[in-house]
């Protein structure tokens, strides 16, 4: 029986009905709910291309997240006094995951995630540094409006202090080892200047624009003292406060935590030891497969995978030396995956992509590379991130299969599909589950497979055997670190041993998985459902299957919950198999 059967508890969806009255009220909670989810967080409506409230940050206060807890309480019982058989078949979805969410928040609510706002991986150190590069200035007034926002960085910023306090009372911090390199980023934005346009946070004048006064001001009198606020609660206060465990089970809210996290990362119900025995298992498969590969290739040192793999790590040939080379590899990939695209799609997006280089500000702590999503009403192009921080870590021999991942077919093309869907609430884009999301990702490094010449080298082939491998560990190392007491150490070691990732990246890595409790576990799990839903069509249906119409299918509705994608997924094989 494929995994996705065993382990997944499918959601109930109600039955055809009629549109009708509560219809309408669905649509209207719906509304309800993306206005408020704009509202409270204006970056990210910025970033959108919503430009109401350009001029706002987020409200960080006890009152603003009580307000908002409330408000998700009141809606989901009103979600749920909906009668269910009135409501038309095409809301069943919108009404499944509006039902989901608001459950999600309320329970997370519990472990006060506004406590731990900061690590390595994310906080405001990371995020408002980049919140110009996220939104577009067209017009004299978004001007204006960013640099309203510069003024209410003193106040964000406290509000964020004052939240990681009450965390330190509450016993409830993140590991110390992952708040260190979040202060270091931090230190960066309050470095006293003499010229505030050399500030991170400087709003994007065109050459020959007068320099805003009112922005550099805004920058010397509030950004960077409000920065240096931050960097002396973090010294004297907040990372001697900091739990020494790296075990999620070891904070002040237990093991369920961690299983929480487990279940919100994979849409699933599964304890850490079944992820924890579903990684070993594929670790092995995966480690035959590297070992059948070397030995058909005849490459170097196949008689001992630990000299082969010393040999991938260290010899010249795979590394770049000029980080501009290491960009133009990667755009260079890019245009030949596209070539491929319409042969394995019905539908592709219309937002354009690109490669630029990670931030230096946060590329020493941060991983390989990420994507950031762009927007059409916005003007923003979708781009993979790529860090080019110690070029003797990015191996070419990983290029391939980390561009598949980042750009297209996986993040850049599933993201922006979703944003522009037609007929469906805009609320719905604004959803995303990592298990669906990163699951096709890592979907997308193996379709590279059938994407002729794509994986020119065996070397090419072991980059990709060894990304998959990556994954694979993560289930093992998650679930180690956070419910069977693995050290940092024991985790580093584990992936080193078993994959050709460079001991940078593998650290790093560790970090994440530390930093970030159950998200790592996702990918894999999510790659296995949409692999197994694959297998059993092709199986079944035979030569009535049609590859781009399975891969529509998959990503039509936009990110859902693994179990709803399943549900999908068998009304669509009962119709393809008449």
């Amino acid at each position: 029986m494929c995994l996705t059967i065993r382990f997944l508890a499918v959601f109930a969806i109600a039955t055809a009905a009629l549109a009708g009255p509560e219809d309408d009220k669905l649509n209207r909670l719906v509304q309800e709910e993306f206005d408020e989810l704009m509202r409270t967080s204006p970056t990210w409506a910025s970033s959108r291309g919503d430009r109401r409230y350009d001029d706002k940050l987020a409200d960080l206060s006890p009152e603003a997240r009580a307000q908002r807890l409330e408000h998700a309480k009141r809606r989901r019982d009103a979600v749920r006094a909906l009668n269910k058989r009135e409501i038309q078949p095409a809301l069943h979805t919108t009404l499944a995951l509006l039902d989901y969410e608001l459950a999600k928040r309320i329970h997370a609510a519990q472990y006060h995630p506004e406590q731990t706002p900061i690590t390595q991986m994310w906080g405001p150190q990371r995020s408002l540094p980049q919140m110009a590069s996220r939104q577009s200035f067209t017009k004299p007034k978004h001007f204006d409006d960013y640099i309203t926002r510069l003024t209410l960085v003193g106040k964000y910023l406290d509000q964020t202090i004052t939240n990681m306090r009450a965390g330190l009372e509450a016993g409830r911090t993140p590991p110390r080892v992952v708040v260190a390199p979040a202060l270091a980023q931090t230190r960066i934005h309050a470095k006293p200047l003499k010229d505030a346009t050399l500030h991170a946070m400087y709003p994007p004048y065109k050459e020959g624009d007068a320099v805003s006064p009112r922005a550099a001001r805004a920058i010397q009198e509030v950004v960077i003292p409000a920065f240096a606020r931050l960097v002396t609660f973090m010294e004297k206060e907040y990372i001697p406060g900091c739990r020494e465990s790296i075990a999620a089970q070891d904070g002040v809210d237990g093991l369920d935590y961690y299983l929480h996290r487990l279940q919100v990362h994979t849409t699933m119900q599964l304890s850490a030891n079944q992820i924890h025995e579903i990684g070993l298992e594929e670790v092995a498969r995966i480690r035959k497969e590297m070992q059948d590969l070397i030995d058909k290739n005849k490459l170097p040192h196949s008689d001992n995978f630990a000299d082969f793999l010393h040999f991938l790590r260290t010899d010249p040939q795979f590394y770049f030396t000029d980080k501009n080379e290491l960009l133009d590899g990667y755009r260079a990939i890019c245009k030949r995956i596209d070539a491929h695209l319409p042969r394995l799609f019905g539908k592709l997006p219309r937002l354009p992509y690109g490669v630029r280089e990670m931030p230096g500000f946060i590329a020493a702590s941060s991983p390989t590379a990420y994507y950031y999503s762009g927007n059409l009403k916005n003007g923003i192009p979708g781009y993979f991130v790529a860090n080019t921080f110690r070029l003797d870590s990015r191996p070419k021999y990983e290029m391939v299969a980390l561009t598949l991942h980042e750009a297209v077919p996986g993040h850049h093309l599933q993201i922006s599909l979703a944003q522009e869907l037609e007929g469906l609430p805009e609320w719905r884009s604004t959803l995303g589950y990592t298990a669906f999301g990163e699951g096709w990702a890592l979907y997308a490094e193996r379709l590279g497979m059938e994407m002729k010449g794509l994986y020119a080298t065996p070397y090419d082939q072991f980059g990709r055997l060894s990304y998959e491998m990556w994954r694979a560990m993560r289930l093992v190392v998650d679930t180690g670190i956070h419910s069977r007491d693995w050290s940092r150490q024991r985790a580093v070691d584990y992936m080193l041993a078993n994959s050709a990732l460079t001991e940078q990246n593998v650290r790093k890595e560790v970090d994440r998985y530390i930093a970030w409790p159950g998200q790592a576990t996702a990918y894999k799990m999510g790659e296995m459902s949409i692999r197994d839903m694959r297998g059993e069509a092709e199986t079944k249906l035979g030569d009535k299957f049609d590859l781009r119409a399975f891969h529509d299918m998959v990503l039509e509705e936009g990110s859902i919950p693994l179990p709803l994608l399943l549900d999908r997924f068998t009304k669509w094989m009962e119709k393809h198999a008449r």
